[in-house]
Formats: structure tokens, C-alpha cells, sequence
């Protein structure tokens, strides 16, 4: 099977789902690191014409947006499917992996994350108080929401692990950082609960970060 080449600058929770995903299957890849500048040159715009991480290079086949990624490496690699056979389980899936994208990233964690962790770890900025305080209601929807959908399982598409779970972790892991993370998740044990199942993985562990800024400069 041709390689897998991520590109991707270190440290975006999308990538970190893709990579989650290819070490979930048991694949090698390889990190082409960018920065956030290169990502708008021209040799990255060849590849995502809006300008996004991360990209896909699979041989001669390259794929972006990281749902189609996601489900393009699910379908090509073995053993095991990280998509529940279930359609209603299958259905829940899709609708966390929409949630994410739609609810938690846009208006949540694009704003909270960005200004507890990423501004200032990139580029040395203070944290905004008033933007983080107007994305709080939303972001208490969306943890309540997270909550009542993972209910009692294991997992959110059930008692296994879905690309579901790899799409939504790397963006909580984000907010576990802010000093919001209490007042979002302490009203729900369970959600905790699986964070700490998912930080538990190999998957997690080898897309840190570090781990990836490591692999890239290499």
C-alpha cells in the first residue's frame, strides 16, 4: 500500500484526528510540516485551494477535509472498522462528527482554545477575556449536548471506539487546557470520564503535540 503523508502544521486538533485514525489502524505515515504561513503559499494552495490542514496524500490520490479523510482511511485499511456496523450507531457518529466541526470547533473552541492555548503558545498573545466570555453560553450548549449523547456508553457510537471519538477528542483536549474546562465539564463526570479513556490510548499518546513537531521536524 502506498504511504500515508499527512501535511499538516503541528499542533491542529483536525490533523491530530487523522494521525489518531491512521495509528488507531495499526498505518505508517509520514508528517509533512507546515507552518501557518506555508499553508496559504502557493504550493500548499495546490493542494487545498482554500488554504486548510490538513491535506491527505495517499500515492496518487490526495484528499482534503479531514470528515473525507477520515472516512477515506476507515475504508482503505484493515483489521477492523472504526464506523459501527449499527446505522443508528453509524448515524450517531456522524452526527458527533458534524457537531464537532460545526458546534464545538466554530464558536467554541476556535475561540476559546485559540485564545488560551494556541495565541499565545504560537504567537505570544494574551488571552481575550470578552471573547472568551461571549463563547461561553455557547460552549455550555455544546458541552451539555456532548453530555447528554455519550450518555452511560463507553464511547460515543457505543461500547467502541468511532471516528467519532477521534474527531471530538483533540479539540476537548485543546479546551481541557483553558481554565474553563471546569466550569464546561464539571457538571459532567462521564464526559470527563472519557477524556480520560481516550488520553489513555496509544493513539493519543503518539499525536501529542510534541510528538508530531518531533515527527515533522524529522
Amino acid at each position: 500500500m502506498p504511504e500515508f503523508v499527512v501535511h499538516t502544521v503541528p499542533g491542529s486538533p483536525f490533523a491530530r484526528a487523522v494521525l489518531m485514525a491512521l495509528v488507531e489502524k495499526g498505518e505508517a505515515y509520514r508528517i509533512a510540516g507546515l507552518t501557518p504561513v506555508a499553508a496559504k503559499a502557493p504550493a500548499h494552495l495546490a493542494r487545498h485551494p482554500f488554504g486548510r490542514i490538513p491535506v491527505l496524500e495517499h500515492g496518487d490520490f490526495s484528499l482534503y477535509e479531514t470528515q473525507a479523510i477520515l472516512r477515506y482511511i476507515d475504508r482503505v485499511t484493515s483489521p477492523g472498522s472504526l464506523t459501527p456496523a449499527d446505522p443508528r450507531a453509524a448515524g450517531r457518529m456522524d452526527l458527533i462528527l458534524n457537531l464537532n466541526d460545526w458546534y464545538l470547533f466554530q464558536g467554541v473552541a476556535n475561540i476559546i482554545a485559540f485564545q488560551r492555548v494556541v495565541g499565545p503558545r504560537l504567537m505570544g498573545l494574551e488571552p481575550d477575556l470578552d471573547a472568551i466570555a461571549t463563547a461561553m453560553p455557547r460552549a455550555t450548549l455544546v458541552f451539555t449536548e456532548l453530555a447528554r449523547l455519550l450518555g452511560g456508553q463507553a464511547f460515543f457510537a457505543g461500547e467502541t471506539v468511532s471516528l467519532a471519538d477521534l474527531q471530538l477528542f483533540p479539540q476537548l483536549d485543546f479546551m481541557r487546557l483553558a481554565p474553563e474546562w471546569a466550569t464546561l465539564a464539571g457538571p459532567h463526570p462521564a464526559l470527563d470520564a472519557w477524556m480520560d479513556r481516550m488520553a489513555g490510548r496509544p493513539s493519543a499518546a503518539a499525536t501529542t503535540w510534541e510528538q508530531v513537531a518531533a515527527q515533522a521536524a524529522r
